[in-house]
This record gives C-alpha cells, structure tokens and sequence, in this order.
C-alpha cells in the first residue's frame, strides 16, 4: 500500500510495510511514538518537493477545493502508475474520488488511514530526509499567510492603512495652511492692508504677495495670470492710495518666503487629495459613491480599518463621530444625536433641517452594506454603490415633494390626515362651575319678588315714615366732630347693616297693605250678607 502525504514543502509518497499493523488501529500511535520505530512501518518512496511558495499555494489551494493540482499530477504519473496494482492511502475522500476518476488509481481512506497519516505527521522530519527542519517550519509560515491571504482575497491593493494615514496627513494640512495663511495676510497686511479684502482667495492671495512685492510695484507688474482684469485694476486703484506702513526688504524677504511654504502645501495638498480618491476608489468604491472620498476615508479611519468599519451596524454607522455628544445625551437624558461624520455628505447636506435625520438613518443603512461588500467581495465594481445611491435619491426626492404639497395644499389626503390644532390658544379659567349656589344678592331677589307680585295686587300708596330729620341731626354731629381716619370702617360697617334694616322695612309695609286689603274684602262680604 501506497501513502500519499501533503507538506507545505512538497508532496511525500510512502510505502507502507508492514499492513498488518494497520489492523490494530488503537495501537497504531505506539509505532510512531520514535523515529526509529516509524522507519519500520513506513518508508519514503519519494517526495516531491514545490519550488516556491506561489506553486505550494497553489497546491493547497487545490487541495482545499477538492482538485488535483499540476505538481500532484505530475507525481502520481511518475510514481503510483508503475505500481498501478496497489492501492493509494489518501486524507481526503473527495480528491480520492477526483484520482479515481481520472488516473484509474483505486484509493483507500478509513479511519486506520487517518491514525497512520496522524503517525506520519508526528514523526514527519525523520522520516523525510534531506529537509531540515527550519526549512520546513518556515515554508509552513509562508504557506499559512499565502493560503490565509488567498482565502480572505487579500492583495496589497486593498491596503486600508494607506487610506488612514493619508486622511489624517490632509486634516494635518488643512490646520497648517490655515495658520499659515492667517499669518501670512496679518503680516502682509500691515505693508497693503487692501490686498487682503480685494483678493479672498488664500492662494491667488500669497501668489499676489509672491509676485508683487512692495506695494509700489503694483503699477509695473502684471497680474493677469493669477487674477482677473476687474480686480487687477481694482489692485492698482488701491494701491496708489493705500494706508499701510513701509516696510523694508529683508521683512518682504521673510513674507515671500512664507509664501513660498503655503503654495508649496497647498500643491501637496492637492497631490495628496489625488492619491486619496484614487486609493478610495480602489478599496471601497461602493463606500466612495455613497458618501464620497473624504467621508468615507474619515469613517475608515475613525473605524481603525475597512474590515472593523465593516462590523459596525448601521445604527453605529450614522453616529460615527459622535460619541462625545450620544454619552452626554444618555447622561442627560435629552435626544441622542442623528448624524455623526455622515452628516458631511452630500445626500444629507443637500436636505432640508426637517428631513437630514431620516436621510441620514437611511443612508448609514445603505452604506453599512456597501461597506461590507467593498470589505468581504470579490468584485470590485460600484454598480451595487450606484444603484443604492439612486434609490436614496428618489426617496429625497418623494420626501421633498411631499413637504412642498403639504406647504401647499394640493395634497388633499395628506392634509386631511393631519388636523391641524392652533397651539397658540390659551385656555382661560371660569370659575362659575365651582359653586352650585347662586351669587345673586339678597337685594335683586327682594326686587325680583316684588317684580312677581305686583301683577297680582294693585299698588297701594303708603306714606313712609319721615326721616329726613334724623339724617340732618346726624349730618350736624358729623360736621361738629372732627374726622378721623381710624372711624372709616367702623362707619362702613354701619352703612352696610342700614341697607338690610331699610329693606326689612319695606318688607313691612308691603305686608301691612295686603292686610288691609283683606279687610276691607271681608266687610264688603258682610255687608252684602247683612243686606
């Protein structure tokens, strides 16, 4: 019997034998525990070995497929077909059917075939002569990070670190730039301090201080390469009537060559920005359709790489960045934060307040699944990037169209949906239902009694009793004594206890003309009884 053996070195034929020691598989382990002991049972008839790692990757990459590869062909043509009529010990089934089928070779594998490849394997540099053992361990490094690197479709192409460093460098620039120019137009601006409101672009504005120097050369030097006609002759208006101070040489010396730093840095910036959205395309480019290169770069970054940007959920996605303002939220206990980095794309940036944070849940959505397909693809074009993008643009575009139609009111379903409520109003307390008894005064009910009862009986003219003297006496008291303040509620008091003695009166008199009335009624009965 025949033993096919796999190494990251090469492929091993062996001969078994002694067969019979096959049999007795628990105590096959014992005959390989030396080297020694394991020459006796088997012994190399050949091995081929791979010449470089990108033949032994391909080897195993077959080997895993479940193919035979061209090396291992090569092998069983030149050695197992002369002795055709023994049989093959393989590892794996599958490639054992594949040998079966296209080199007629009759392949054994049971569980005794896997105790003796385990023996071979724990014995593997005595019984292989000619390769040391550093040789091997270090085919088997290279071997493992080749098959690894294939399996996961790794190529130095999607490098995301490049990506990292360069994001970080351009966010350095843009901080130095701005220093830079900052200083630079301060500087200047004491020498031509109307340069700087004439010219707002930062570079044409260190190109026209490179170029012109003093102020007094505005009128010999021309401008037309880096800025228009209009303000060039703007430029030279001002700069016969300029109200800065004069300066001397060596200071236009240290300006120009600050100048010269800030030109320079912004040409690398550009550069670099280049290099940026060429690496981006390359890596993610699904990622770069939907937010676009410098957000997509950030995200990437912030993530630490593609693969771990790749883990995250959407919900993380869209509030990449923004973890300072989501713990303060939790703290507090207010909203949490819509947006994080994704808030700088261009979908989000060109919607409405009311719609950036459905737009931006809707694209963390879409972009954690291009993320994923630009980490663990194979392919690596943007159609998938492309046709999300599409769909996000229709939906700003229904959710735009809907808010105008709501504003106007042409949609009618919509606006009888929602019923609009003046918030505005503000509900006023009436008192009146507090109490079940009525507020109306003893006075209007005594009228409203005489009111009831004068239909029924004839007024009858009553002299009331004179009191009109009593009341000069109590005027003349009045005017003797002298006023004084602490009296005024005693007073009123007494006023407010006359009203109901005079009403009583009245009460009186009424009641005595009834009685009369009735009276007279009975002697006119009497009389008439009489007669």
């Amino acid at each position: 019997m025949l033993v096919l053996f796999e190494t990251a070195a090469g492929y091993a034929i062996f001969k078994v034998l002694d067969e019979s020691k096959l049999q007795e598989i628990d105590n096959l382990y014992k005959e390989f525990e030396t080297p020694e002991k394991a020459n006796k049972v088997v012994k190399l008839k050949h091995f081929e070995k791979f010449q470089d790692t990108t033949e032994a990757l391909a080897a195993a990459t077959a080997l895993v497929e479940g193919k035979i590869g061209k090396s291992l062909k090569k092998v069983l043509k030149k050695v197992v077909a002369k002795e055709a009529h023994e049989q093959l010990a393989i590892s794996d089934a599958k490639l054992g059917g594949v040998i079966k089928d296209k080199l007629n070779l009759s392949c054994v594998h049971s569980p005794a075939v896997a105790e003796l490849m385990r023996g071979i394997r724990n014995q593997m540099e005595g019984l292989i002569t000619g390769l040391p053992p550093r040789e091997i361990s270090a085919m088997s490094l290279g071997l493992a990070h080749s098959l690894s690197r294939y399996k996961l479709k790794f190529s130095p192409d999607k490098v995301d670190t490049m990506i990292v460093q360069a994001i970080s460098l351009l966010d350095d620039l843009d901080k130095e730039l701005n220093n830079y120019i900052m200083r630079c137009r301060e500087w200047y601006g004491w020498h031509f301090p109307e340069l700087g409101k004439i010219v707002t672009d930062n570079l044409a504005y260190c190109k026209s201080v490179r170029k012109l120097g003093f102020r007094t050369n505005v009128a010999t030097t021309d401008m037309s390469e880096i800025l228009p006609e209009e303000i060039e002759a703007e430029l030279k208006l001002a700069a016969e009537i300029s109200m800065g101070t004069e300066v001397s040489e060596q200071d236009i010396d240290n300006i120009m060559h600050l100048c010269d730093q800030v030109i320079e840095i912004s040409e690398y910036r550009t550069q670099l920005y280049d290099y940026l959205k060429n690496r981006m395309s390359a890596i993610a480019p699904n990622l770069t359709v939907m937010v676009g290169e410098l957000v997509g770069a950030r995200l990437i970054s912030h993530a630490g790489s593609l693969l771990n940007l790749a883990k995250h959920p959407a919900s993380t996605v869209q509030i990449l960045g923004a973890e300072k303002a989501l713990f303060r939220a939790l703290k507090t206990h207010k909203d949490t934060p819509k947006y994080g980095l994704i808030y700088h794309a261009s979908l989000v940036g060109q919607t409405t307040a009311k719609n950036k944070g459905k737009i931006s849940r809707m694209l963390a959505a879409k972009t954690a699944l291009a993320i994923r397909y630009d980490a663990l693809g194979e392919d690596t074009n943007a159609e998938m990037g492309i046709e999300n993008r599409a769909k996000l643009e229709v939906r700003l575009r229904h959710l735009e169209e809907r808010g105008i139609r709501r504003i106007s009111g042409t949609g009618k379903a919509m606006a009888k949906a929602d019923k609009y409520q003046h918030k505005s109003d503000v509900k006023i307390y009436d008192p009146s239902g507090d109490s079940t008894i009525p507020s109306t005064s003893k006075k209007r009910k005594f009228e409203e009694v005489e009111q009831a009862e004068e239909p029924a009986t004839p007024t009858v003219k009553t002299k009331k009793p004179k009191k009109e003297p009593v009341k000069e006496a109590e005027t003349s008291a009045a005017a003797e004594e002298p006023p004084k303040k602490k009296k005024k509620k005693k007073d009123k008091r007494a006023e407010a206890a006359e009203e109901p003695k005079e009403e009583e009166e009245e009460v009186a008199v009424t009641e005595e003309s009834t009685e009369k009335k009735k009276k007279k009624k009975k002697k006119k009965v009497k009389e008439e009884e009489d007669d």
